[in-house]
């Protein structure tokens, strides 16, 4: 064995031990990307019942939404109708309280001019 057969003995040696110190990180590695793969699975798992009920509170919310907007517009109509009451109850009896009313102050407007006033009687002296 001469001296270049000792050197790439010695060469072939050293780069065994790197190749097995460089196999120690990607054996963890490998390992590490076992166990993301099986949180993400998990995660998989577990977001799906999550979007399940999601879905389910959605819908229910979106039939509270329709029962309120039929409320809403029956209140709306409820509304027209007590304006429309309003307004008819004002014509109705309003146009008589008016006549009423005219009618009463020109009573006492008639009655005050039959009264003598308290000009034209006579003043007490002291």
């Amino acid at each position: 064995m001469s001296g270049g057969d000792i050197a790439g003995l010695i060469a072939a040696g050293v780069f065994a031990i790197l190749v097995a110190f460089l196999a120690l990180p990607l054996i963890k590695l490998g390992g590490v990307l076992d166990e993301t793969r099986a949180a993400i699975r998990e995660a998989s798992n577990g977001v799906s019942p999550i979007l399940e009920e999601t879905t389910m509170t959605i819908r229910e919310a979106n039939k509270q939404i329709g029962r309120v907007d039929t409320i809403t517009r029956s209140v709306a109509d409820v509304s027209g109708n007590v304006s429309a009451l309003v307004a008819l109850f004002a014509a109705t009896v309003g146009g008589p309280l008016i006549k009423i009313a005219g009618f009463s102050a020109a009573v006492k407007a008639g009655f005050a001019g039959l009264r003598p006033s308290r000009r034209d009687e006579p003043r007490h002296t002291k």
